[in-house]
């Protein structure tokens, strides 16, 4: 299993991009009243068929051809589960995919969030060719990062892996959701 929530995050966004998703939307929603984080990474990939959405959980069925297993979503789902939560996969053939995992914030088996700006972070300058959307909440704050806004004030001449909107990215990452949840430890 994966030691951090936000490294299924990776994977599953990872997911979405093979699937040439144009568009992923990421959404962390902490609850403390709630006693709940809710993860869901929303795509406009290329969805999938009833059967292969019956599949998914099955960590011996992949459409990769690069190996026989797939264990990214086997594993979040029990992370989710094994931590008094639930876990939904929403597809539908040439639309997209919705998973989205939720744990009880105070289940002793809740694995941490993890880094997630880094995660994000990584996402947004490895992708380019993907807009993404992520979206922090903590109670009833939020914080909400856009690709597509960014592009809109940088044009599409400018990389995100220059190192100075590199840098920026990672820092309005990070200071957003310290702002968002005043440094909780998730």
């Amino acid at each position: 299993m994966m030691p951090e929530i936000s490294l299924n995050i990776l994977d599953v966004a990872g997911n979405s991009i093979r699937a040439r998703a144009a568009l992923v939307e990421i959404t962390v929603d902490v609850q403390p009243a709630d006693d709940t984080l809710a993860v869901t990474v929303k795509d406009n990939g290329k969805g999938m068929t009833e059967e292969e959405v019956s599949h998914v959980e099955d960590p011996f069925f992949t459409t990769r051809t690069t190996r026989k297993v797939g264990l990214g979503i086997p594993f979040f789902r029990q992370a989710a589960v094994s931590a008094g939560g639930s876990f939904q996969i929403d597809s539908e053939k040439g639309k997209g995919t919705t998973v989205r995992a939720v744990f009880v914030l105070s289940h002793i088996d809740r694995m941490p969030l993890g880094d997630i700006s880094s995660v994000i972070h990584t996402l947004i300058v490895f992708n380019e060719h993907v807009s993404f959307r992520y979206t922090y909440r903590y109670g009833e704050r939020s914080f909400v990062l856009d690709t597509r806004r960014m592009r809109e004030i940088l044009g599409e001449d400018i990389s995100f892996r220059e190192p100075e909107v590199s840098a920026f990215i990672k820092e309005y990452l990070e200071s957003g959701k310290a702002e968002t949840d005043g440094g909780a430890d998730i």
